[in-house]
């Protein structure tokens, strides 16, 4: 026996058994080995799958994202245009009825300036009414100190007033 060739017997009795174990291997190893592989390539596929899903739900969601931002943006200028227009018309109206004001405040003041002037001057002429019959009171007084001057100006009076009614 040497070491290096085997005897007939062991080697049939070791084909025998490697044969066995090759055909239980293939009857029942093999199907559950391929099916674990399958399974787990199955898996994996899937998560592929279920990773690129999550990539394109990503990139959705940064595409909506980007969109509302930019929306956002818009919004936010137009409100601020917005709030200027408000502003600037408040302003505009304030200053309208400002003006308004003043120049019903400077109308009302002419009024009352025209009014106080014309009391002024009907105050005056009263004045200058009084003045004037007591100037001429005084005058003719003086002058109708005796009978015959009342008696002639009396006529005279008289006279005038009939000629102011033909």
């Amino acid at each position: 026996m040497s070491l290096l060739l085997p005897e007939t017997g062991l080697l049939f009795w070791m084909l025998l058994t490697f044969g066995i174990v090759v055909f239980v291997l293939a009857k029942f190893g093999f199907p559950i080995i391929v099916k674990m592989v399958e399974e787990r390539k199955q898996y994996i596929d899937e998560s592929l799958l279920v990773a690129q899903q999550a990539h394109d739900e990503l990139q959705n969601v940064k595409a909506e994202s980007e969109e509302i931002v930019k929306n956002a943006r818009i919004e936010q200028v137009r409100l601020i245009n917005e709030s200027s227009n408000a502003r600037n018309a408040m302003i505009q109206d304030a200053k309208d009825k400002a003006t308004l004001e003043a120049r019903k405040i400077i109308e009302d003041a002419r009024l009352q300036i025209q009014e106080e002037k014309m009391e002024a001057i009907r105050d005056i002429r009263r004045q200058v009414a009084e003045l004037s019959v007591e100037i001429a009171e005084k005058v003719l007084r003086e002058k109708l100190d005796n009978k015959n001057e009342q008696m002639d100006m009396i006529n005279r009076l008289i006279d005038e007033i009939n000629i102011s009614k033909s």
